[in-house]
């Protein structure tokens, strides 16, 4: 893609900008400088910045590229990811911030820690250091890679590292702060520009004949405005999607510690459940500002794509005017440089939280601010090796799906059931995340092609994705019940302050004190989404 120089100028004053404000931030808590100012932004975050910071850790670039490409091919039907995730970051506000926030914690290991025992701390840690490097932070750096190599015919691997660099610097020096802040200027550059290339390629419609809504449709494929197919030949059928979206959004949206540390950073009870939920709304937007576009670039240039995923750069090149394709270059840096730097940060914390303290409770905040930073080098250094590797697999979305679909059954098991039930114990806990990642790992291995030589589960036994983290999760769900059965019970004391007294006690316990009361929001928000479904389906 040719860029001229003033969209190289925009996309350079945004790289500095950015960078700045992660050294400045840095400068600036440099005096006051803690492990929890630093893991933790002082737990200060207002609600606004908890949720735009969720927003944009979860949108990178594969979103955005992966996205239009898959409305190019299928429609509206992969908007199912964006908008079910408001249903569980209103479970994350409603039910499991505030447990969440009571209890002070740092990183969610600490919360196992505290329901089941030490054991299972150190076990979700690996499990979500796992998670960071080899998800959020590994598969991001590949993504940018090849988005780059293709923008501006840079070496995807030399890209890859000159992408780490730069979320490094500020990364490490400014903390969960400069990465909050800077999620959320992010947020709204990614915002504005897809929204910008969404309305100039409406604008562009007229220019193949389509004047109409109906035009528009008859333009599409068939199946293009259907939001659920439930024919066999679905690249998502419904039913497997709402079997496994639970399981899968659990763990990513619940708990994952690169999410969820943003509410653990809330300044308020308040602002920890009120950021989710907003994030909620932000979440409405996706659909409309990545995936729509793939479908407009379907009708625009459906004789000149040959690759689904070449949509959005085709949108780029051929609807943004001079200085707003720069813009839109750096909304696509923002967004994979937000997910990568979330998950440098949450590596940093589990590390020298969940690890090193618990083993020397004593070690000074000096020393864990230090070895957070030599954990976040490490991280980004192994990350680099691995990033390359994903090209094993068939796609990103691939990869993307093979990893969150073994990684989190177990880890949902347990924070589900450990909330909702006071059945679980804490052997239960600990010997469920063993089983289902071990599990996992037999599961990943059967899937992956430089290992089994073919993908066993998906092509051979014609298993969905989504319906093998289902199964995988029936499967750790009955272990965990059949192993609290038989070992000893949690303390009544325990039970009392992490578990729910009633399964919808989170909406009935408390009256509601005003209108922007969090459970009012929830509400709103499911209003909306229904009657977006109505509208769309």
């Amino acid at each position: 893609m040719e860029l001229n120089i003033i969209d190289y100028i925009v996309l350079a004053v945004y790289i500095i900008g950015v960078v700045g404000i992660g050294i400045v931030t840095g400068i600036k808590n440099k005096r006051k400088e803690s492990s929890e100012g630093f893991f933790l932004a002082g737990r200060t975050l207002k609600w606004p910045l908890v949720g735009a910071a969720l927003f944009a850790a979860n949108i990178s670039t594969i979103h955005m590229v992966g996205l239009a490409g898959q409305g190019f091919s299928d429609g509206m039907v992969w908007g199912n990811f964006e908008w079910s995730a408001a249903l569980l970051l209103i479970l994350l506000g409603l039910v499991f911030a505030p447990f969440y926030f009571k209890t002070k914690i740092s990183t969610l290991p600490e919360f196992l820690e505290k329901r089941y025992n030490p054991q299972a701390r150190s076990v979700l840690a690996v499990i979500s250091l796992v998670t960071a490097i080899f998800l959020h932070i590994g598969v991001s750096l590949y993504a940018g890679g090849l988005v780059f190599e293709k923008f501006f015919g840079i070496d995807r691997y030399l890209a890859i590292v000159v992408i780490a660099a730069i979320t490094f610097v500020y990364s490490v020096i400014g903390g969960l702060k400069a990465v909050v802040i800077t999620e959320a200027v992010q947020s709204v550059i990614l915002i504005i520009g897809a929204s910008i290339m969404t309305i100039l390629a409406m604008y562009a419609l007229p220019d193949v004949g389509v004047h109409s809504w109906t035009e528009l449709k008859a333009a599409c494929k068939p199946d293009q405005w259907s939001m659920v197919q439930s024919g066999a030949s679905s690249p998502l059928p419904w039913w497997a999607f709402w079997l496994g979206i639970p399981v899968l959004g659990l763990n990513y949206w619940c708990a994952d510690q690169t999410i969820v540390q943003k509410v653990l950073g809330a300044k308020t009870l308040e602002d920890a459940q009120k950021g989710p939920i907003f994030a909620g709304f932000i979440k409405i937007l996706p659909v409309f500002i990545m995936i729509v576009p793939g479908i407009l670039a379907y009708v625009l240039f459906k004789d000149e794509i040959t690759v689904a995923d070449q949509a959005l750069p085709e949108l780029i090149l051929r609807i943004l005017p001079t200085g707003l394709k720069g813009l839109m270059s750096a909304a696509l840096l923002a967004a994979l440089m937000s997910t990568i730097a979330s998950g440098l940060n949450s590596a940093g914390t589990m590390v020298s939280m969940d690890i090193v303290k618990r083993m020397r409770p004593d070690i000074s905040d000096r020393s864990l601010l230090i070895i957070g930073r030599i954990t976040i080098v490490l991280v980004i250094l192994i990350a680099i090796g691995w990033s390359p590797l994903i090209a094993k697999f068939p796609g990103i979305f691939e990869a993307i799906n093979d990893l969150l679909a073994v990684l989190s059954p177990p880890v949902s098991t347990v924070l589900l059931f450990g909330v909702f039930s006071r059945i679980g114990t804490p052997k239960a806990g600990l010997y469920t995340l063993i089983f289902g990642f071990v599990l996992g790992v037999v599961a990943f291995s059967l899937d992956f092609e430089p290992i089994a030589g073919r993908r066993i589960i998906t092509d051979v036994w014609g298993i969905h994705f989504m319906l093998k983290a289902f199964y995988m999760f029936a499967i750790c769900t009955v272990f965990y019940f059949v192993t609290s059965a038989v070992t000893p019970k949690a303390e009544e004391s325990v039970l009392d302050e992490l578990t729910l007294r009633k399964p919808l006690s989170f909406i009935t316990d408390t009256k509601l004190t005003s209108i922007t009361d969090p459970r009012l929001m929830a509400l709103l928000l499911v209003g909306i989404m229904f009657v977006l479904y109505v509208i769309f389906n």
